[in-house]
């Protein structure tokens, strides 16, 4: 569809290359460049095309694969990059401050082209940086400039060898010594290295380190974060007392120098505990400002639910990539057809649009889903900046700790699945590394495990919705959150008596359906899991025992399920609001409707067993949709990627550039990386050693 746009709008977006997708985009239903626009505004799309072509523009951001350099100079460059990057200053701090979501905009560029560069830079800015920040006082202003020139590197140290997920049981040290004023920080054992820390291993030269604070009464007041140096910026030796290592290579990321270090009785100034939730007087008494030592633990690890979000943005990238790859070659790959002498391009048969265009859905729902996700964290931030003591600001706390504890696992777990699909989608092809679906599900492998386990996450967000039923069922407390993704729980009863009910496939294809349906799962499921725990406490368990006893059929759902209809229902209201464009409301409408349906069908045999559907034309109308919006969205397919996909060089895979060149383009690539007509290196010395037969009888 031609561009309506006009003036700079238009001129942001190139028209893209004529090729053999051409046949797809003349068939699209809306305009590619409108959507974008609507989707990121021009400010975005400006900011965008200036991080794009400043990458291309750079020598030092050449591509070059990871297999064929030294894990030593994947390193180096990835280093290099970040310390350009933070010289380009391409979004400036004031731009930042006024738009919060740039930032996001920002290193999702950047992961595009390369996650270890971006991680690398959110690493030292946001986990680094914002941890000082926020857990810190005035007198830890002082690190700030010097994150951001890169004087000093930072990372965040609170995973040890033998604890992870239980936080609560790390085993560094912080004793306190009144004499000099000091903090001893000491790892009593190799256990308690810190481990898997993200630029330790060979690049950062100082630490936000997590210990157990010791005062000199010998009393334990829990962990607390304190900055420490762990290298001399200028030489990049260890401190004193500090031994430091890397942990070699991993299964991707392999540009992040994730590390391990031990410290030995190292002093540190009474001054570099960060102090804003609690404090040691000169003489050593402690001092905090909350009465629950839990509250304080909590607002301590705050900083890890920045580290979530980014996540999600992350996993979200990383499939919006391998989509785009796997439809651009699924719409120019032609095998087979109605005879011997035609053949189709696989995206027209059924199978492969059921296996594909569910993800690009999820895509576009998931990267709603997490922009507004990042502003409700930016306002929970703002309110804790201001010192917010209201009862409305301790509640949208919660109400986030859940949003962030389950939307991780979700994000990271749909991509993984997506990735994994786009590459078998695409044949031997995808099977090859420099079609990059290989470093794109390997990249993304870490998110299911890393700021927490995915399994471990969704017990924070069961445990947030039980607590409010709880709180209804004994006290009368009504069911509402400030974001209100929990208000529809207040009419728990009246949804629970509601059966599925849908005339027509045509009447289940608009997202109101599968919300509906989610709702009553939640509810259904949140009863379920309240009974099943008052079950294992009245048969004498205990509470860890009960909990442990309610997870897999129950409360892990449950936190999936809650999470689902949060992105289901977000994306189905901003799908909906009146500003969407005319042209635009149909495929965005369907695209609405077929994540949603897609998600609920996963969830069928609870919807069974619960009684919300009876008999077998519930199931198949869903299924029927489900494959009813895929034929409709076949032709938008390759439009909806030019809306997502970024310039060829940022998505750096032959079989997905825009062009659609698909053999050409692949064929090249296969020359570029071969020797052809060249003996291997290894066959001279192979004819000139071989062995003699007789000989090898004889040392038999």
């Amino acid at each position: 569809m031609a561009s309506p746009l006009e003036g700079g709008a238009d001129a942001l977006l190139l028209d893209l290359p004529r090729g053999p997708l051409q046949a797809y985009r003349a068939r699209a239903s809306f305009c590619w460049k409108e959507l974008v626009l609507f989707l990121e505004g021009e400010d975005v799309l400006r900011l965008k095309k200036t991080i794009f072509s400043t990458l291309e523009n750079d020598p030092l951001f050449a591509r070059s694969h990871e297999e064929d350099i030294s894990l030593d100079r994947y390193r180096e460059l990835s280093f290099l990059r970040c310390k350009r990057i933070m010289e380009y200053n391409l979004l400036p701090l004031e731009d930042m401050v006024a738009n919060p979501l740039w930032f996001q905009v920002f290193t999702n560029c950047l992961g595009m082209y390369d996650w270890s560069l971006a991680i690398r830079l959110l690493l030292n800015m946001v986990t680094f940086g914002l941890a000082i920040y926020n857990l810190g006082s005035e007198r830890h202003l002082k690190y700030l400039p010097k994150i951001f020139n890169m004087e000093i590197f930072g990372c965040f140290a609170v995973t040890e060898l033998s604890h992870g997920s239980n936080a609560k049981a790390i085993r560094t040290t912080a004793h306190y010594d009144p004499i000099t004023q000091e903090f001893i920080i000491h790892s009593p054992d190799f256990e308690a290295a810190k481990f898997w820390v993200g630029n330790m291993g060979k690049t950062a030269t100082h630490a936000v380190v997590f210990a157990q604070l010791y005062t000199p009464e010998g009393q334990c007041h829990g962990l607390h974060p304190f900055v420490v140096q762990i290298r001399n910026p200028k030489t990049l030796l260890p401190m004193p007392g500090v031994m430091i290592g890397d942990m070699g290579k991993k299964l991707g990321l392999n540009g992040i120098d994730n590390g391990f270090a031990m410290f030995h009785k190292v002093r540190i100034p009474r001054q570099d505990l960060l102090n804003r939730n609690g404090e040691v007087t000169l003489e050593g008494t402690y001092v905090t400002p909350f009465k629950d030592d839990r509250q304080r633990f909590g607002a301590s690890l705050g900083t890890l639910s920045m580290g979530r979000v980014a996540i999600v943005g992350m996993s979200t990238v990383n499939l919006k990539l391998a989509v785009s790859i796997a439809l651009r070659f699924s719409a120019t790959r032609c095998q087979f057809g109605p005879s011997d002498e035609e053949e189709v391009p696989v995206l027209e048969y059924q199978m492969q649009q059921w296996r594909l265009l569910p993800y690009l859905a999820a895509v576009y729902a998931l990267d709603h889903f997490s922009k507004s996700l990042f502003l409700d964290l930016v306002d929970l931030q703002q309110g804790l900046m201001g010192k917010d003591q209201s009862a409305r600001q301790a509640e949208l706390g919660r109400e986030i700790h859940a949003l962030v504890s389950a939307s991780k696992p979700l994000a990271s777990w749909t991509a993984q699945k997506g990735i994994q699909e786009c590459r078998e989608a695409c044949g031997g092809h995808g099977y090859l590394a420099v079609n990059r679906l290989g470093d794109l599900r390997n990249d993304n492998d870490p998110n299911c495990t890393y700021e927490g386990d995915n399994n471990i996450l969704l017990q924070q967000t069961s445990s947030y919705l039980l607590s409010l039923l709880a709180s209804r069922i004994e006290r009368g407390v009504r069911l509402e959150s400030p974001l209100k993704t929990v208000d529809f729980l207040e009419a728990y009863p009246e949804i629970l008596g509601q059966r599925f009910s849908c005339p027509s496939i045509n009447s289940c294809l608009d997202s109101s359906v599968p919300l509906a349906a989610y709702e009553w799962l939640v509810c259904y499921l949140l009863l379920e899991s309240y009974q099943k725990l008052n079950e294992e406490e009245r048969s004498g368990r205990n509470d860890f025992e009960a909990r442990n006893n309610s997870q897999v059929y129950y409360c892990r759902p449950l936190a999936l399920a809650f999470l689902e209809l949060t992105v289901v229902r977000r994306f189905h209201e901003y799908t909906h609001q009146p500003s969407v464009p005319p042209p635009l409301r149909a495929i965005l409408g369907r695209l609405s409707a077929l994540y949603a349906l897609w998600t609920l069908s996963q969830h069928m045999a609870l919807l069974y067993q619960g009684g919300y559907f009876s008999g077998e034309e519930a199931g198949k109308m869903i299924q029927n949709a489900i494959l009813t919006l895929c034929s409709q969205l076949k032709d938008d397919a390759v439009a909806l990627v030019d809306v997502i996909a970024p310039p060829d060089f940022v998505l750096d895979s032959p079989i997905g550039r825009a062009d659609g060149e698909l053999y050409k383009n692949l064929w090249t690539a296969v020359l570029q990386e071969s020797e052809v007509l060249k003996r291997p290196s290894w066959w001279l010395e192979f004819t000139v050693n071989k062995p003699r037969v007789g000989s090898l009888k004889s040392k038999l």
